[in-house]
């Protein structure tokens, strides 16, 4: 490891041994000239759970998301992936944590002159540390797994709307990344299709454990995640139970962003209860 990199591993407080929250944003700013698109932001995502980003267009939640990436680099406080501060890293020595990260864009952002197949295999190909045949292999794989496999020779223009959303999260998984980013999964979606890609992120939250940010404009789809569980027997969704009757609640937060700002952040729960009249009006 650099010494950068030791630098920013050591100034990670201790927490008592526990382990470090997968992603950890301390008092985050961040500025386009003059404009504050983020504003003291401060949260974490422990290991295997989900936070639900919800609030309305310009509210900061993209801006967010590559913020988590190390895209964009906060004017101030800190912002942890595994508990290493990517602030005094440089580009190269964020690819690697980076590479722990899938992010599934709003539009699927695939590669239109690639197959399926070349889309998926190509962040595989990008790391350089699989040979042709594991990675054929692995991309059969990931294809099943988002119910795809038919279309593996496809081109994108092939695929419907929904169709390309799970190639693009059959890419984002590829190299088995313990983070998931979704910026927006369900829009432009119809409800049919809406409900297989969040089914999808369930499947992918309690059978491969990710810790997730999901950044939606859809309170059901939020409130859904929230409080249903993945059935592989059934590959569907059942309600999730605190008396160990069915799957049980995975833990998921909710943050309301404003103005670049945190409005909320809390439980649904607590969301549901919340007599301030902004919140009231966002959840009517």
């Amino acid at each position: 490891m650099t010494q950068a990199a030791e630098n920013a591993r050591g100034s990670v407080a201790a927490t008592n041994g526990a382990e470090a929250p997968a992603i950890e944003f301390r008092h985050v700013s961040v500025y386009f000239d003059e404009v504050r698109a983020l504003a003291d932001v401060s949260f974490s995502v422990p290991r295997g759970e989900t936070l639900m980003l919800l609030g309305p267009t310009g509210s900061g939640k993209s801006v967010l998301l590559k913020t988590a990436l190390g895209l964009i680099k906060p004017q101030e406080g800190q912002v942890l992936v595994d508990g290493l501060d990517l602030s005094p890293l440089t580009e190269e020595q964020i690819v690697p944590l980076r590479a722990k990260m899938g992010i599934v864009f709003q539009e699927g952002a695939l590669f239109d002159s690639l197959s399926v197949f070349e889309n998926v295999a190509y962040r595989l190909r990008e790391e350089g540390r699989w040979d042709e045949d594991f990675i054929a292999e692995r991309v059969k794989q990931v294809l099943e797994f988002v119910e795809m496999g038919p279309a593996i020779e496809k081109m994108p223009s092939e695929l419907s709307g929904g169709m390309r959303r799970r190639v693009s999260i059959a890419r984002a998984i590829a190299n088995r990344p313990g983070i998931m980013l979704y910026d927006s999964p369900t829009a432009g979606l119809d409800p049919v299709t809406a409900h297989t890609i969040n089914l999808l992120i369930l499947k992918l939250r309690d059978e491969h454990h990710a810790s997730s940010i999901v950044v939606t404009h859809r309170l059901q789809d939020a409130f859904f995640l929230a409080n249903f569980v993945y059935v592989s027997e059934s590959r569907g969704a059942e309600p999730a139970r605190s008396n160990g009757e069915g799957g049980s609640r995975a833990a998921t937060q909710f943050i309301i962003l404003r103005k670049g700002g945190i409005g909320f952040s809390g439980t649904e729960e607590e969301l549901a209860r919340s007599t301030d009249p902004y919140l009231r009006k966002f959840i009517a």
